[in-house]
């Protein structure tokens, strides 16, 4: 039987359910829910939008784009949005989808942090980043009602939300602080781990190799 929660379906194919039951058993409860709500306000940010993603595709790039915060899955050496994007074009090609469709959603987690980018592309990126926007930043939250935003937490909670989701970005990406370069994780370690100072893009043009 398929489920729906705050007018969404979510699909009701093996695909879906095994991106459930990978994410549920490799990451934590705290990214699954989180996921999850990805998803939910991915798909009513589009409605809102009037773009159309398709509902299987946004699932598992919401399903996974954190993945490569936890162990399971996390490298040494790329951010961790790429981590995230690569097993899930991983587990879409394992299950038979075409490379083009794997691509999409490998782009839609790579770029779920990069401001504004993403709702100039395909609707699965765009949605992808609406639902990341709305559940971490808040963003068009006057886009839904507040039937919508109690129907979703209801199911997927999120209590002390802020400071959770502030410690797993931490810990996922603090061991490879290189990686953050030019992006918003800098920021995180900034606040959160003594001493670290982010690269800083005008001192890398003026102290590169180029003489004047």
């Amino acid at each position: 039987m398929s489920e729906e929660i705050a007018g969404v379906a979510v699909p009701d194919s093996q695909v879906v359910a095994d991106a459930t039951e990978q994410v549920r058993e490799t990451s934590t409860p705290l990214l699954f829910h989180h996921s999850r709500r990805v998803f939910l306000w991915g798909s009513l940010q589009a409605r809102a939008a009037g773009i159309r993603p398709d509902p299987e595709l946004l699932y598992v790039a919401a399903l996974f784009h954190d993945t490569g915060l936890v162990p399971a899955y996390r490298t040494d050496d790329q951010r961790f949005e790429l981590d995230s994007a690569d097993q899930a074009r991983a587990f879409l090609l394992s299950h038979g989808y075409s490379a083009s469709d794997a691509d999409l959603v490998w782009t839609a987690i790579a770029l779920h942090t990069t401001p504004e980018v993403p709702w100039k592309m395909a609707p699965e990126i765009a949605a992808t980043t609406a639902g990341v926007e709305t559940d971490v930043l808040g963003m068009r939250l006057g886009n839904l009602t507040r039937e919508q935003i109690d129907a979703v937490t209801a199911a997927h909670p999120r209590p002390d939300f802020k400071r959770q989701i502030l410690q797993a970005f931490k810990e996922g990406f603090d061991y490879r602080p290189d990686t953050t370069f030019g992006t918003v994780n800098a920021d995180v370690l900034e606040h959160f781990v003594p001493g670290f100072r982010h690269t800083d893009f005008v001192e890398v043009i003026q102290n590169s190799d180029w003489p004047e």
